[in-house]
């Protein structure tokens, strides 16, 4: 029973690891997928901040150096009204939607739970019976600690070298599960 225990897939590590690649490649083709992915916004070389893309086409800017907002991470400013208005639904349609199976959450950090809105629906993905795959930020914190901790939720630490061996992995649990 401990597949059962721990379905929730929450992938963790270094900034720039590959964690959201893993999560993309895994949900390109998935039809009974929703949810959101995060991007880096680039203008050039130079980061200035990041996307959020749901698996049902829409999109917003989740933070940047060129937005004005109170809430500073980094350097970036989060912009909550696109988290709670794009992300947070996004969440929210795949935890209702019968022919969801799948919530993709990337990822739980920083920037996104400085919207208690975002956090109370992580709570409801993870509560529902449907599956949450996702990234989780590898940082100490209360909200993110209480997450790791709970039995139903497995931590995958990704390293650029086991990439591609992990992705392998997920995609074949992925596929027992969907039979």
């Amino acid at each position: 029973m401990m597949e059962e225990e721990r379905r929730h897939i929450l992938l963790t590590g270094k900034p720039g690891c590959g964690k959201t690649k893993i999560i993309m490649r895994l949900t390109q083709d998935m039809k009974d997928a929703g949810g959101f992915y995060t991007s880096e916004i680039r203008n050039g070389e130079k980061r200035t901040g990041f996307s959020i893309f749901t698996l049902d086409g829409k999109e917003g800017i989740l933070a940047s150096v060129n937005i004005s907002s109170s809430i500073k991470v980094g350097r970036y400013y989060v912009n909550l009204e696109d988290i709670e208005q794009i992300a947070v639904p996004s969440i929210d349609k795949a935890i209702q939607d019968p022919k969801i199976r799948f919530i993709v959450i990337d990822e739980i950090a920083s920037m996104e739970i400085s919207s208690p809105r975002f956090v109370d629906a992580v709570v409801r993905a993870l509560n529902s019976p449907k599956r949450v795959i996702g990234t989780i930020q590898n940082k100490r914190h209360p909200f993110l600690d209480r997450i790791r901790k709970r039995r139903d939720v497995t931590i995958v630490k990704i390293e650029t070298s086991t990439r591609n061996s992990i992705m392998e992995m997920l995609g074949n649990i992925l596929s027992e599960n969907r039979r």
